[in-house]
């Protein structure tokens, strides 16, 4: 484990004060990029009193694989006009930056008002492309994590926690979650 259920709620909770003190007297709208940061976006904007509006999209940019797998592709675009709007995008995870940087290259045609990027998670040893986040849960060491909306291959979405993960053999099926305190495997 790398991150306990308690350190995630503490933090999503500070995360949405900063966000508030930003956003006094505006009404931002949320971009959650599904399906990795369903669960962070929705506690994220339960933590948050001011007026809001949210939407979603998805990427695809990791097969089954624990690494990005082939171009980019959007699978699911914006259903509001975000025109004039104050949009905060949010991530689960910037890795190595590539779908954010997708995202930050074709959201201004989109003409918002402004554009920001929120994401649970960052990985800056992996980072490829320009993409830096406005607002960071935690930085992680580059191990593969899974949890709060993380999978791997589909699954350890719905734990509570972060963990690291590790493979004992090369197949899908002997992924294995850590639980060293140490995070070796």
């Amino acid at each position: 484990m790398l991150i306990e259920e308690t350190e995630i709620r503490q933090r999503v909770a500070e995360m949405a004060r900063r966000i508030e003190a930003d956003y006094e007297g505006r009404e931002p709208h949320f971009v959650g990029v599904l399906k990795g940061a369903a669960i962070f976006h929705a506690d994220l904007v339960r933590e948050l009193s001011l007026p809001l509006t949210m939407d979603f999209v998805s990427i695809s940019s990791y097969g089954p694989a624990t690494s990005p797998v082939g171009p980019l592709s959007l699978d699911k675009d914006l259903e509001d006009d975000i025109e004039g709007k104050d949009v905060i995008l949010v991530e689960d995870i910037v890795d190595t930056g590539r779908t954010a940087t997708f995202l930050f290259q074709w959201l201004p045609a989109r003409k918002p008002a402004s554009l920001r990027l929120c994401a649970l998670l960052s990985k800056p040893d992996r980072r490829v492309f320009p993409a830096h986040p406005d607002y960071v849960g935690f930085d992680v060491p580059d191990r593969f994590v899974v949890g709060y909306g993380l999978d791997y291959n589909q699954m350890y979405r719905n734990l509570p926690y972060i963990a690291a993960l590790r493979r004992s053999r090369p197949e899908p099926s002997s992924a294995h979650l850590e639980h060293t305190a140490t995070g070796e495997p």
